[in-house]
């Protein structure tokens, strides 16, 4: 067994070719989780030190910390000895005092091995819950008169897609979101973004104003809906779901039989989950957040 620091974007796919091996419908995460996840920001590389674990040249864990003291990880369940070397290897790897993981409340075995490290299950505070809906019988997506719904046509949309995703994330209370036209163009530019997957609404003066991008598995048939959003000024008015909607009839298009999404399951937002919802999206599991 041999560990060695993430490199570069070869290793991200290197990543998500372990992500995409494991997967299944129960799973936390999806290859799209980690070309978002990695691209949408510009210079978070010194703040999220990576690991990768191969047994005979193949990725059989990746382990993911975001400093101060958060950490994601997916681990192969025929080397189960490597969660303990994983949470070693976190302990050095960050400064904080506070130290967080967060599983869905299925992965037992990983849970119990953090209990064994000292972690507790964080009773309150925010979790996510995964939903997932078939792809069969989709809706039809309908915008209000002289909004119009149309697919990102490539990197020249980059800017507005960035400008359309900042106006939807920074939300009073909360540090206002960093994408970027230039991280926008990370985001495309990696596997398997497809702008044909990235939708937008446009209001009646030709801004863009909702979105909806979704990742494809086409291994898997399985589409990720990440993220989606809208600009504040635009609520309520059903554009956030015109768009998903007609993303996930061009994932269905594109051969995706079932599409998941993770929004927060607790009170604190509970609207996205309620829109999910109403678009027939419905709850499998939640996660749970470990700290010490």
């Amino acid at each position: 067994m041999k560990r060695r620091d993430y490199e570069g974007p070869g290793d991200l796919r290197t990543m998500q070719d372990l992500t995409r091996r494991l997967w299944s419908p129960e799973s936390r995460w999806h290859i799209g989780d980690l070309a978002w996840s990695r691209f949408q920001h510009v210079g978070g590389e010194p703040e999220w030190p990576t690991s990768l674990w191969e047994h005979d040249g193949q990725v059989v864990a990746w382990a993911w910390a975001q400093r101060p003291g958060t950490l994601d990880l997916r681990l192969d369940p025929a080397y189960p000895e490597l969660a303990e070397e994983i949470l070693r290897w976190f302990d050095g790897a960050v400064e904080g005092l506070e130290r967080d993981v967060t599983l869905l409340e299925s992965e037992t075995d990983l849970a119990e091995v953090l209990r064994r490290h000292g972690y507790r299950v964080q009773e309150s505070g925010v979790f996510f819950t995964h939903m997932r809906r078939g792809l069969d019988a989709l809706p039809e997506p309908k915008v209000p008169a002289g909004h119009t719904l149309r697919a990102v046509r490539g990197e020249q949309d980059a800017e507005a897609r960035a400008a359309v995703h900042r106006a939807a994330f920074s939300l009073p209370g909360l540090p206002p979101s960093r994408v970027t036209g230039e991280s926008y163009r990370q985001v495309m530019r990696a596997w398997p973004y497809r702008a044909e997957l990235d939708w937008l609404v446009e209001a009646p003066d030709g801004t863009p104003v909702a979105f909806c991008l979704v990742w494809l598995d086409e291994e898997h048939r399985a589409a990720l809906l990440e993220p989606v959003g809208t600009d504040p000024a635009h609520r309520r008015l059903g554009l956030a779901s015109a768009a998903t909607l007609a993303a996930l009839h061009a994932a269905r298009r594109l051969g995706a039989r079932w599409a998941f999404v993770a929004p927060r399951g607790d009170d604190g937002h509970p609207m996205a989950r309620k829109t999910y919802e109403s678009l027939g999206f419905r709850g499998f599991a939640r996660t749970m957040t470990f700290v010490r």
